[in-house]
């Protein structure tokens, strides 16, 4: 895939200077963004909207949860329901199979001066998106809960959360230490993703479309991740991002897995108390089963254009949204996301993804038939955390719902 570790940390490390706006491109035009509803990606909808929203003849921006189960039949009318969706990795491709998103090439190379190399999401020689920040899972850790119970250092592996939160429960400070994003559906798929990959794990077989999780690396990543969970709150099958967030500003929590681009908020003086904010470490994703590869996948999140809608909408559309994407955009929102924007200064809250990046996490593949395997996993493992399967019926299940579903879409025979 185009957009490699080595780009991601890169840009991590800090990418400085300074860019002029890029103009709005036709005047009197629709534009209409769907995407996630998370500071980022809020800060450059916003910015879009700010720059060039008076000059465009409708300016819409629809951020909510779950875009990814609506964004396909969004775009499939002639004409689109929006002028772009805001992706990720395994997202680009869901629209990519649909034959839903259009090339860049041209309007980058129109309206792309401020771009930098690796935002470009090249697939064979077409420029598919263009992307603005860098994700991933790591740890937060409460560095004083930890020195409360005796223990010493921050945790760097499965093995040794574990060991903390029983000694934190032992302690009587938190029978619940341990918070994850483990919400039934793509949560729970994810999580497993994590494991596996750092189990060493390849969810297909070598150039195939074939199933390869029901194998000793994915007996291993759910037997770590039940070691987790023996620790997580009891709900954690509803807990995703808002809720794990809101877990840990409420100082109910001492060592999460959530994303990087909760940092930011999780740092800032707003809905959590000093305590929290002030012993708040981020470091570096656990490794699992005593290998050295952090459980966690690499992401990107950048901007599209709906290839069912005029020429001019769509121009309008993507000169808006890069119209922000540089220096000045970093001076208000610098600490909200991991930006691959030319300007942007690293602080405390890129430590965690520098730090995952830097040790060597595997980025989310871009397949096409990836999503009908996560969708497997996030359906059939739940019964395996429920304690209602083992981890080998439940891996079985996994493999035959993605054949299924691989051979409806036309990936396997």
């Amino acid at each position: 895939m185009f957009l490699k570790k080595v780009a991601i940390a890169g840009a991590i490390a800090g990418l400085m200077g300074s860019a002029a706006y890029a103009d709005c491109g036709p005047s009197g035009k629709s534009v209409r963004i769907l995407g996630s509803d998370f500071p980022a990606i809020q800060a450059v909808a916003g910015q879009a909207e700010m720059n060039c929203s008076s000059g465009a003849g409708e300016f819409t921006i629809n951020l909510r949860d779950n875009t990814r189960d609506m964004m396909n039949q969004a775009l499939t009318p002639n004409p689109a329901e929006y002028t772009s969706v805001i992706v990720a990795n395994s997202t680009l491709t869901q629209l990519m199979n649909d034959d839903l998103v259009r090339p860049l090439n041209d309007l980058v190379e129109k309206y792309g001066q401020n771009l930098q190399p690796h935002q470009l999401i090249t697939i064979d020689g077409n420029v598919m998106a263009v992307a603005f920040m860098a994700n991933s899972q790591h740890l937060f850790t409460r560095t004083d809960i930890l020195e409360q119970a005796g223990v010493e250092g921050v945790p760097t592996s499965v093995e040794e959360m574990v060991a903390a939160a029983e000694k934190i429960r032992a302690a009587g400070i938190m029978e619940h230490p341990i918070a994850m994003n483990m919400k039934v559906g793509w949560n729970v798929g994810e999580m497993f993703n994590l494991f596996y990959f750092a189990q060493g794990g390849e969810l297909f077989k070598p150039g195939s479309a074939e199933p390869n999780v029901n194998n000793a690396q994915g007996v291993a990543a759910l037997n770590s991740l039940k070691s987790l969970l023996e620790y997580t709150h009891p709900d954690h099958l509803s807990h995703a991002s808002n809720e794990t967030q809101a877990l840990w500003e409420a100082g109910q929590a001492a060592m999460a897995i959530m994303w990087g681009s909760r940092g930011g908020a999780v740092l800032d003086d707003e809905g959590s108390t000093e305590q929290v904010t002030a012993n708040t470490l981020l470091s570096a994703a656990p490794t699992a089963g005593g290998g050295a590869v952090p459980a966690a996948t690499l992401w990107w999140d950048g901007i599209t254009i709906a290839k069912n809608i005029p020429d001019e909408d769509a121009e309008a559309t993507f000169a808006a949204l890069v119209s922000g994407l540089n220096a000045d955009l970093m001076v208000e929102h610098n600490d909200k996301a991991i930006w691959l924007i030319d300007g942007f200064q690293p602080g405390p809250a890129a430590a965690g993804v520098a730090a995952t990046a830097g040790s060597g996490a595997k980025p989310y593949p871009m397949i096409p038939f990836v999503n009908l395997m996560h969708n497997a996993l996030g359906s059939e493992l739940v019964d395996f955390y429920k304690g209602d399967e083992s981890a080998e019926d439940a891996l079985a299940d996994v493999e035959a719902a993605y054949r299924t579903a691989a051979k409806e879409a036309g990936f396997l025979q």
